[in-house]
């Protein structure tokens, strides 16, 4: 039996330390505007149990919930970790980074059904857009896009 084979075989044997991410923490500078501008270009809502955001507030916990405000579980609308806003200047930095070919890569992946609509609500938003959605990639279309902050994500279509 290789090497290879045993690591699996011990992989398969042991209980799961990690079973899921939870949420993703997102630096910005003012988390107020921020959630409006989350809301307005990709649909986040607060959690209900949590007390509304508030000029001024220092953090703000936002879902994707579906029209009836519950949160998905499998298929294409997978559940995705929730998103806290963190109040931080622009010092601390932001999320993306480079790769060895010069790139900035996007930190974090959303999925959409439909990415033809986002990509025009975000050009029609004043969305800063990294990227154009390819004509044909074999994995499904992607586009990436900064945040008010400089955050740089990406939105796939699978």
């Amino acid at each position: 039996m290789s090497q290879n084979q045993t690591e699996e075989i011990q992989l398969e044997d042991k209980l799961e330390d990690i079973t899921g991410i939870t949420c993703i923490y997102v630096p910005v500078q003012d988390v107020y505007e921020s959630v409006q501008w989350y809301r307005t270009n990709l649909g986040c809502r607060q959690p209900k149990a949590h007390e509304p955001v508030k000029p001024g507030s220092g953090i703000a916990i936002l879902r994707f919930p579906d029209q009836e405000d519950k949160l998905p579980g499998v298929g294409l609308r997978q559940t995705v970790p929730a998103m806290f806003l963190i109040q931080s200047n622009a010092e601390g930095g932001r999320l993306g980074f480079t790769g060895n070919n010069g790139e900035r890569v996007p930190v974090g992946c959303f999925i959409t059904p439909r990415i033809q609509e986002l990509f025009d609500r975000f050009i029609e938003n004043g969305v800063r857009i990294a990227s154009e959605i390819p004509e044909s990639r074999e994995c499904g279309p992607t586009f990436k896009f900064y945040d008010l902050d400089g955050n740089l994500w990406e939105v796939w279509q699978p």
